[in-house]
Order: structure tokens, then C-alpha cells, then sequence
């Protein structure tokens, strides 16, 4: 019986020690991303349309002002707390290059004691996905395309101006908080809920119904949540959104941005693999 408990005592000791070392290694965060090597181009303003539904027009007011640039791509750096399968969130650092309105790159490296210990490098690039993930790669196929889409134009709030630049792009009033904001997707369109702070006047959370995976057979509500705006290279940028599917509850992501560089050449970059 003494030595039934001193095993006990051993094995307890080992799980605690693992226990800790998990701990430890979850709550080391990654370095950021090398500066991306592409020349920033020059930016261009112009008015901010004065006919937009009233909760629109605050947001715009607020964000830019009288005037707004125009975005032609954007490449958004910084780090994140991913949580991919279970209940622990991985320290991460990730990098998402748009080509505004029509495509884009995720690069993204999950960690533990701060080295990397999985990728992700998904592109949605001329109307087509392609997923390269630690457990295989997926192809193009309809449900990835429009949650790919959904993705690109719920992440263009980092760049909220091409909202109003591209004409494709549509808003419709709701109420004072809320309005509709309609998006091109494969000839027709998708929208979502867009909810605006009263106090702030800035977008509190966008939802919409998206496709899980390839094999979804019904889509689940998604939310992007933002959770603190401030400055950054002098605009009034989202720094930290998260991004939960209503079924889970909680969110699988929360993306903290630390730099955005505008109006590079992007396109031979979107199809790229790394950082």
C-alpha cells in the first residue's frame, strides 16, 4: 500500500510539474513579425459622402473626419491568442496582406515558449481559397469561398474607408445604432449587421451568417467583435477584435494589431508562402 501511494505522489508531482510547464509555455508571447519588406505608397484623400444613414455618418465622422483616404491594399501585422480546438488559447502572431475589396493572405504562426509550433497560409485570391493548415490543405470549394469573402470584407474595418470608395459596397439604414452593410460576393451579395457604440459612435460588432467549413450543410450567425479602437500611424484604427461563432460561445480569436502599412504593391505577395 506504501508503495501504491508513493506512486500516487509521483505521478501527481509529475502532472503538476507538466501542469506548470504548460502554463509557463502558453503565457510566453511571440516576437513580431520582421518589418514587411514592401515600399509604402502614397495615400490620397477625398470628401466623406454627407448622404450616409445617420449611425454611418458618425462612425465616418469620428474615424476621419470631413476627409478619408483611399485604400487601395493594406498589410496588417501583429499578435493574437488563437484557440483552435479545446479550452486554451496559443499565443500567436499573424500578418493578413489585402488587396482592398478583392483578396487576401493570412499568415499565421501559433506558439509555445515563443517558438512557433504551427502554420497557417490561406489566401482568397482571384475568387478562389486555398487553406494550407497543420492537418492538410483545402482547396476551393463554394462554402470556403463565401466564408473567405465574408472574412475579407468583415477584416476591411481595419481599413473602413474602401466601405465608401468601392461602389459595389452598400449601406442601409436600420435605426439609430444599427445599419445593413451589403457586400459583393460572386455576382450577387451578402450583408451584415452592423452595431455601432452610442457612446463612441464607433462599430461595436459586425454579424453575419457564414459556412463553418466545406463539409457545412447550414450556416452559423458570426460575430467580430471590436473590442478597443485607438491611434495607430496617426488614424483612429480597431487595434483589438475578436471573432466568435455563436454556436461556441466564446471567441476562437483575438487579434491585437500593432502595425498597418498602406498602399503597397501586394499582388505578387498574395501568393506568397511565410510571412
Amino acid at each position: 500500500m506504501a508503495a501504491f501511494f508513493k506512486a500516487l505522489l509521483i505521478l501527481a508531482s509529475i502532472i503538476g510539474v507538466m501542469a506548470v510547464v504548460i502554463w509557463a509555455g502558453l503565457r510566453v508571447q511571440p516576437r513580431p513579425f520582421a518589418p514587411v519588406a514592401l515600399q509604402p505608397g502614397s495615400i490620397r484623400v477625398v470628401p466623406v459622402p454627407q448622404d450616409l444613414p445617420a449611425p454611418v455618418q458618425r462612425f465616418y465622422a469620428t474615424v476621419y473626419g470631413s476627409e478619408m483616404p483611399v485604400i487601395e491594399s493594406v498589410v496588417i501585422s501583429g499578435r493574437a491568442k488563437i484557440r483552435p480546438a479545446g479550452p486554451f488559447y496559443l499565443p500567436a502572431r499573424f500578418r493578413f496582406t489585402h488587396l482592398s475589396g478583392q483578396g487576401y493572405r493570412h499568415y499565421i504562426e501559433a506558439t509555445f515558449f515563443g517558438i512557433p509550433v504551427f502554420r497557417v497560409d490561406e489566401r482568397y485570391v482571384d475568387g478562389k481559397t486555398l487553406f494550407e493548415l497543420p492537418f492538410g490543405v483545402t482547396g476551393d470549394n463554394p462554402n470556403s469561398r463565401q466564408g473567405a469573402n465574408l472574412g475579407l470584407w468583415a477584416e476591411t474595418i481595419w481599413t473602413p474607408s474602401v466601405y465608401l470608395n468601392d461602389p459595389r459596397v452598400r449601406w442601409e439604414a436600420v435605426d439609430e445604432y444599427t445599419a445593413l452593410l451589403h457586400v459583393p460576393f460572386e455576382g450577387g451579395s451578402e450583408q451584415f449587421v452592423v452595431r455601432f457604440d452610442p457612446a463612441t459612435g464607433l462599430i461595436r460588432m459586425m454579424e453575419a451568417m457564414r459556412y463553418k467549413d466545406e463539409k457545412s450543410t447550414a450556416k452559423v450567425l458570426w460575430i467580430t467583435d471590436s473590442r478597443e479602437w485607438g491611434d495607430l500611424n496617426g488614424l483612429l484604427t480597431l487595434k483589438v477584435g475578436a471573432l466568435t461563432w455563436m454556436d461556441a460561445g466564446t471567441p476562437w480569436a483575438i487579434f491585437t494589431v500593432e502595425d498597418i502599412q498602406m498602399n503597397s504593391d501586394v499582388r505578387e505577395y498574395l501568393t506568397r508562402k511565410g510571412p
